[in-house]
């Protein structure tokens, strides 16, 4: 044996034993379609033994469909070989000895021999990739937003059926095309360069965070969107799903937010204003009138009979009556406005508000039950309010034949705490449940109850103040029980 024949020699042993450590199925196939080698994960893949397949035609591996025009592919290879993947663009099936069809991707690289010119085909079963990307789409089609896959050349992947109704593209105008068909023009000359910014550093992200973003459709409508970023790895190479929402009902809603926020600035400026002008121009004339009903008093006592005086008084008591009353009013006004969120112990709060109530306490000899209740995060001054109001009343609209018992209680729900103050009082009609709480509403008369009609209008704001909900539950001769709640958000 020569030495050239012994290089030879060596050059095919040395090659036999890549092929055979290939993690890949390995087939050398001749020019004229022949295998001449394989390797022995091709037993594994196709089920045959390899003495099987070693010269027979490799149209044994390739299923009926295929098989006719697959030497014709074979030629043209030979006469410009070069390495590349076969089939580009195309699916393609491999046929095993049971005759089971199983897709596959195969790489082709030209091997020139003492023999003649050879091509190594390298075939990888892609059933699972296949399953995967199957899952992967029927999850995109599924998802109620549109959805759209790009490469990182930017061009449409995959669309799903919500991003054909929300641009009204049919998909396959879609497919292939560079994403910026979907962005509006005064963007769209600077988007690859986004595009490239965000493949250099490709993390799940919401796009253009502090912008607004826009979206055009084939009718060249354009419409507000959100849209989510997410990298995905695939055997084509790294590219983004894209998620978007059209967000045009939500910025009409936010409009109509902003501009019912302004109305209502401008409405607590017009109180504001008021607030100033009952506080000072309509308390001035007040004490004019109770200086002058002082000075007739003083002056002309003595010359007034029975219904001068009587008449006097009932102005005097009037006057008074709308000092409370304007009183009331701005003490309503101002209820939250300088007040600052902070740990409330409920328990301490309610022996404060007992202790301010101790003469009436005392005088209606009322008897309290009070549960464990609390510690909220609320505004102290406005609760101690409410307490007192709902406790007075208590107290108030008790009944003459009965010792008031007033029970407070409190309950952790899922989203507040609810309270309960529950009175054995003269309890109110329900059909006036709603009124109680519109101020200046008395079902009382002012003689019988004395009372500004205020304080339970006082209890529903600060309860709005915390994001609550106040009512009654009552029945006539029996008593009440007043519900209010604090929302958990607050404390």
């Amino acid at each position: 044996m020569n030495t050239s024949e012994s290089s030879y020699k060596h050059n095919e042993l040395t090659f036999q034993v890549m092929v055979d450590a290939s993690p890949n199925a390995l087939i050398l196939v001749n020019e004229k379609g022949k295998i001449a080698y394989t390797n022995a994960y091709v037993e594994d893949l196709f089920q045959y033994k390899r003495t099987e397949l070693i010269g027979q035609r490799i149209e044994v591996l390739i299923p009926g469909k295929f098989k006719e025009h697959h030497p014709r592919f074979l030629q043209h290879f030979f006469k410009n070989p070069q390495s590349r993947m076969m089939g580009a663009g195309r699916e393609l099936y491999a046929l095993k000895k049971d005759k089971t069809e199983f897709p596959v991707e195969i790489g082709l690289n030209p091997i020139v021999t003492v023999d003649g010119n050879l091509v190594l085909a390298s075939i990888i079963d892609i059933t699972e990739r296949k399953k995967a990307e199957k899952h992967f789409k029927l999850v995109v089609e599924s998802t109620p937003n549109a959805m759209v896959l790009v490469d990182q050349n930017g061009v449409i992947k995959l669309v799903n059926t919500q991003t054909e109704k929300l641009f009204k593209y049919p998909r396959q105008e879609l497919l292939n095309q560079k994403i910026e068909i979907l962005i509006p023009d005064e963007i769209k000359s600077h988007h690859p360069g986004y595009r490239k910014n965000y493949s250099k550093n490709s993390k799940m992200r919401p796009m253009g965070m502090g912008k607004d973003l826009y979206a055009i459709d084939k009718e060249k409508n354009k419409f507000p969107v959100e849209i989510g970023l997410n990298p995905i790895e695939t055997h084509e190479g790294k590219m983004v799903l894209a998620s978007i929402i059209d967000i045009t009902e939500r910025k009409k809603a936010e409009e109509a937010s902003r501009l019912y926020t302004k109305k209502l600035e401008n409405k607590n400026k017009e109180l504001e204003q008021f607030t100033f002008i009952a506080s000072h121009d309509l308390q001035e004339p007040l004490k004019s009138i109770a200086g002058l009903i002082e000075i007739l008093i003083e002056d002309y006592g003595n010359e007034l009979d029975e219904n001068g005086h009587d008449s006097l008084a009932f102005l005097q008591e009037s006057t008074e009556r709308m000092k409370e009353l304007i009183t009331a009013l701005l003490e309503y006004s101002r209820l939250g406005q300088k007040s600052k969120l902070e740990q409330i112990d409920c328990n301490e709060l309610v022996k404060t508000v007992l202790k301010d109530l101790d003469l009436s306490i005392k005088e209606a000899t009322a008897q309290f039950k009070i549960a464990e209740l609390p510690t909220l995060s609320g505004y102290k001054t406005e609760l101690r309010l409410l307490f007192q109001n709902l406790i007075n009343n208590a107290i108030k609209f008790r009944r003459k034949d009965k010792t008031p018992i007033i029970k407070i209680s409190a309950q952790k729900k899922s989203r507040a705490w609810l309270f309960k103050i529950e009175d054995n009082g003269i309890g109110i009609d329900m059909k006036f449940a709603s009124k109680i709480f519109t101020i200046f509403q008395q079902l009382h008369s002012n003689e019988e109850y004395p009372g500004t009609g205020i304080g339970l209008s006082h209890c529903k704001k600060i309860i709005e103040l915390h994001d609550g909900d106040i009512w009654v539950e009552s029945t006539q001769k029996k008593g009440s029980i007043f519900y209010f709640t604090i929302n958990l958000k607050q404390s």
